[in-house]
């Protein structure tokens, strides 16, 4: 089991920034791949971002290229997510996720967070 802990949401004008971060305290498997979902009001959870154990390997949603950064620290058992030039439509409740086999670039990661909001007003 891993357990995955997020903070850094909140409110941001639309052209701002803001970065997630997702702790996994205690013990995480070693080849664990990283990374982040979103789910807006009544739509269905999407994938943003993904990172590989090393951290070469990294993959984005279209919609977020070139404005989002995903980067891990595997000392730390943490990954993080910079959001740059943020859009009313980034608004979503963001969550971390892991899994032991393959990074995922849809929403059906293993472990998942319980969620950080982000809501970017016009």
């Amino acid at each position: 089991q891993v357990q995955l802990v997020e903070s850094g949401g909140g409110l941001v004008q639309a052209g701002g920034s803001l970065r997630l971060s997702c702790a996994a305290p205690g013990r995480t498997p070693s080849s664990v791949t990283m990374g982040w979902c979103r789910q807006a009001p009544g739509k269905e959870r999407e994938f943003v971002a993904g990172i590989s154990w090393g951290g070469a390997g990294r993959y984005y949603a279209d919609s977020v290229k070139g404005r989002f950064a995903i980067s891990r620290d595997n000392a730390k058992n943490t990954v993080d997510l910079q959001m740059n030039s943020l859009k009313p439509d980034d608004t979503a409740v963001y969550y971390c996720a892991a899994d032991p086999r393959t990074v995922r670039t849809d929403p059906g990661w293993t472990y998942w967070g319980q969620g950080t909001r982000v809501t970017v007003s016009s």
